[in-house]
C-alpha cells in the first residue's frame, strides 16, 4: 500500500509541474515572396504572389497588392525566382548507394553502411526539393528508422512512406542468387530476413510481421527484375492466389501494396490481385492497361534509369547480364509508358533512385 501512495503522489507531482510549465509560444507566419508561382492546380503561373506559412502549413495565397507584411516578420524574398511545391517521388531506395554494383559489396558491407548511405541520400532529396517519398525496399527496417528520425527532427530529409525488404520468392529478383549453398548472407535467418516468402501462408506471415515492425506499405516483387542475377525480367514469381494473399493482408492491416512487376503477365496478375500501384510496368500490353485503368490502380514506370543504367552505371561495373536486360526492357517501357498514358491509365512519378538532384543525373542511383 505505501508503494501505491507513493506512486501516486510522484504522478501528481508530475502532473503539476507539467501544469506549471510555460506553454510553448505560438509559431510567428512567415511570409514567402514569390515572383512566380506554379501552384499546380492548373496550367498557369502565377506573377508575384505572397505564401503565408504558419507553423508547418501554408495558411494562404494571395497578390502582392492583396496583402499587407506586418514590419518585422520573417520575410523569405524570392521575388526573383519561381516557387513551386514539394515535388514527390514515389519510388526510391534511398539506402543504396550509386557508385556499388559489385556483389562483394553484399559480404563485405554491415547494416550500418546503408544507414549512413540512406542519411546522406535523404538530405540530397530534400535538397533537391522532393519533400515526400516511398522507400519501396531497403534492409529490415531500415526506411521505418529513418522515416521515424526525420520525423522526430533529428536528421533532415523528406517525409517518408517506408516499405520493409521487398517481399520474393526464393531464387527471385530479390533473393541472393547462384552462389553455392554454404554461401549465405542474412540478419534474420529465423524470419528468412522478412523477404523470402514462399507460399500464402509464408506470405501472409511475412506481410504481417512487416506490419508489426512499422511499414506503411507492403512492397512485393512479382516478377523478376533487371539487377539481379538468374531471373528474367519478364517472368512472373509469385502466383496469382499469393499475390492475392499479400494485397488482402496489407489491405485488412490498413496498408497499401506496391509490386514490382516488369512482365506482361506478372502485371495483370498484379492488378487482379489486388495491389495498388505496379512498380516499372515495362512491358505492359493494352489488356493491362485497361485493367488498370478500370480498376484505379497507379502505375510507377521509372523511365530514365535507362539512361543511367546503359551509361554511368556500366562506369562502376554493371555486369553484362544486368546490362543486356536493361537493352531488352528500357525501351520498350519508354514506349509503354507513352500509349499507358494515352490510354489514360492513372500514373505517379517515380525515379527508383537514391538522390534525385536531376541535373546531375549521375548521382542518381537505380535498384531495378
Amino acid at each position: 500500500m505505501k508503494r501505491f501512495l507513493s506512486l501516486v503522489v510522484i504522478l501528481i507531482a508530475s502532473w503539476q509541474l507539467m501544469a506549471q510549465q510555460p506553454a510553448k509560444p505560438a509559431p510567428k507566419p512567415i511570409y514567402i515572396r514569390a515572383g512566380h508561382l506554379f501552384d499546380a492546380t492548373g496550367d498557369n503561373v502565377r506573377e508575384n504572389m505572397v505564401i503565408v506559412v504558419l507553423g508547418d502549413r501554408i495558411q494562404s495565397v494571395q497578390p502582392a497588392t492583396a496583402i499587407t507584411i506586418p514590419a518585422g516578420a520573417s520575410v523569405i524574398d524570392l521575388s526573383h525566382a519561381t516557387v513551386l511545391p514539394g515535388l514527390i517521388d514515389c519510388h526510391t531506395h534511398l539506402g543504396a548507394r550509386a557508385d556499388r554494383y559489385d556483389e562483394i559489396y553484399n559480404f563485405k558491407d554491415t547494416p550500418l553502411q546503408s544507414a549512413f548511405a540512406a542519411v546522406i541520400n535523404a538530405r540530397k532529396t530534400l535538397e533537391a526539393g522532393f519533400t515526400s517519398v516511398r522507400d519501396v525496399g531497403s534492409e529490415p527496417f531500415l526506411a521505418v528508422d529513418l522515416r521515424n528520425s526525420i520525423n522526430e527532427g533529428f536528421i533532415p530529409g523528406p517525409r517518408i512512406v517506408a516499405s520493409g525488404p521487398g517481399i520474393s520468392i526464393t531464387g527471385g529478383h530479390g533473393d541472393l542468387n547462384n552462389f553455392s549453398p554454404q554461401t549465405r548472407v542474412s540478419m534474420f535467418p529465423e524470419e528468412r530476413d522478412f523477404a523470402i516468402a514462399d507460399g500464402v501462408d509464408q506470405i501472409r506471415h511475412v506481410v504481417r510481421a512487416q506490419v508489426k515492425y512499422g511499414v506503411d506499405v507492403i512492397k512485393i516483387l512479382a516478377t523478376g527484375g533487371v539487377l539481379s542475377k538468374g531471373d528474367s525480367p519478364g517472368a512472373p514469381q509469385f502466383t496469382p492466389e499469393e499475390l492475392k494473399a499479400a494485397a488482402d493482408e496489407a489491405h485488412m492491416a490498413g496498408r497499401k501494396i506496391a509490386a514490382h512487376a516488369h512482365g506482361t503477365q506478372g502485371i495483370k496478375n498484379a492488378i487482379l490481385a489486388g495491389i495498388d500501384s505496379i512498380e516499372h510496368a515495362s512491358l505492359i500490353d493494352d489488356e493491362g492497361i485497361r485493367l488498370a485503368k478500370e480498376r484505379g490502380v497507379y502505375l510507377v514506370m521509372d523511365i530514365y534509369n535507362d539512361d543511367y543504367i546503359l551509361g554511368k552505371a556500366i562506369e562502376f561495373g554493371l555486369p553484362k547480364e544486368n546490362v543486356e536486360k536493361e537493352k531488352m526492357v528500357g525501351r520498350l517501357q519508354r514506349e509503354n509508358f507513352a500509349r499507358a498514358v494515352k490510354g489514360g491509365a492513372k500514373m505517379a512519378f517515380g525515379t527508383d533512385a537514391v538522390s534525385i538532384p536531376m541535373a546531375t543525373m549521375p548521382n542518381s542511383f537505380f535498384i531495378w
